[in-house]
């Protein structure tokens, strides 16, 4: 590989790691935010995990980006983004995939995700971290 492959940046593609469809038992809510160019540019280039702390994969396809859990490739939210920032979230509700019933949980989540998934670089252990802690946290009320 050369060292111009090595630095060039290529966005993930569903291809890229084990993937699940988004099962029949799922939600759907609209999460207000707004993203500043860089933010969905950082979105746009996606995530394949590089270590078992990453517990995400994520790739976007036109304007809708697709979240997975990186270990059992579940689909747990799917993100329709509009141009008026009010953004069409699916969520699996399958309880066989993912324990949260809550769409507020599911907002507060989402946006902490995004918040880490909009750094450039990404830090997946910190989020891992910061994600355990709250984790935690919920199991101690």
């Amino acid at each position: 590989m050369t060292e111009e492959n090595k630095n060039k940046t290529v966005a993930a593609h569903r291809n890229d790691w084990k993937t699940e469809p988004m099962p029949k038992q799922h939600d759907r809510f609209v999460l207000t935010r707004s993203f500043s160019d860089e933010e969905m540019d950082a979105l746009r280039l996606g995530n394949v995990p590089q270590a078992m702390e990453d517990k995400w994969f994520w790739y976007m396809e036109n304007e809708t980006l697709w979240a997975h859990r990186s270990w059992t490739g579940y689909c747990i939210y799917q993100i329709d983004f509009k141009e008026d920032n009010n953004h069409v979230v699916t969520v699996n509700r399958d309880p066989e995939q993912y324990a949260c019933t809550s769409i507020e949980e599911d907002i507060e989540s989402l946006n902490k995700l995004f918040d880490w998934w909009t750094q450039i670089p990404y830090d997946h252990y910190h989020e891992w971290l910061s994600e355990t802690n709250d984790t935690l946290k919920r199991r101690q009320k």
